[in-house]
């Protein structure tokens, strides 16, 4: 009991540790984007609606059965179900991460992105933490619906951009998940930086070299 409290413990801290890096370096802002984290149990906790990431509170976290059923903490955000799909289809996956993060989101409005792979491997990071990026097509925000159409892209990626909205990136741990996030982000600002001018992705053969 003594372990199973400490690694709770252990995790909400992190939690709030990431989320206040987040905010603190203008990933996200105001009271948008939530994180989540998977205990051992399988339980999660989860950042709780109409929280800033700048400022949560470990014990106020939201806590989820391993079923998805919310047993204590805050009230739980609306996008709640967006964890857990991602949950659902990346099994291996300890936390995912959901921002509105400023150049993803400008990504996800443009009219001429592939929607199987929306950014283009600029980086050997980018391949390596992120991969592929696919984009989840437009449903208001807490639409049930969202959760079906994220569940069927996230069976072939770890990441996923919503259209009009944001990524949701998951990972084996929460830290992965965070710096996968970031250089999403990171790359996104890369791709509005080059539009227009003749760039050199890497090749089908460097991304497999990376990937192996």
């Amino acid at each position: 009991m003594t372990a199973i409290l400490s690694e709770e413990t252990k995790l909400r801290d992190q939690i709030v540790s990431v989320g206040k890096s987040i905010f603190d370096r203008g990933l996200t802002f105001g009271s948008t984007g939530n994180i989540s984290a998977r205990l051992s149990s399988g339980e999660l906790l989860m950042t709780p609606t109409n929280a800033s990431l700048g400022s949560l509170a470990p014990e106020r976290l939201s806590r989820f059965s391993a079923e998805g059923v919310h047993t204590g903490g805050d009230k739980p955000t609306k996008e709640a179900f967006l964890h857990q799909c991602m949950y659902c289809q990346q099994k291996m996956s300890g936390a995912v991460v959901h921002l509105h993060s400023t150049y993803a989101v400008a990504v996800s409005i443009l009219a001429d992105i592939d929607p199987d792979d929306v950014l283009p491997p600029l980086t050997a990071y980018y391949v390596m933490r992120v991969g592929s990026l696919p984009l989840v097509p437009y449903f208001p925000p807490g639409d049930k619906a969202l959760a079906d159409a994220v569940a069927e892209k996230a069976k072939t990626s770890h990441a996923v951009l919503l259209a009009n909205h944001g990524p949701v990136v998951a990972g084996k741990t929460l830290l992965d998940a965070q710096y996968a996030t970031e250089e999403l982000e990171e790359t996104a600002k890369l791709f509005f930086i080059l539009r227009g001018q003749p760039v050199r992705p890497l090749t089908g053969a460097q991304r497999e070299q990376l990937r192996g």
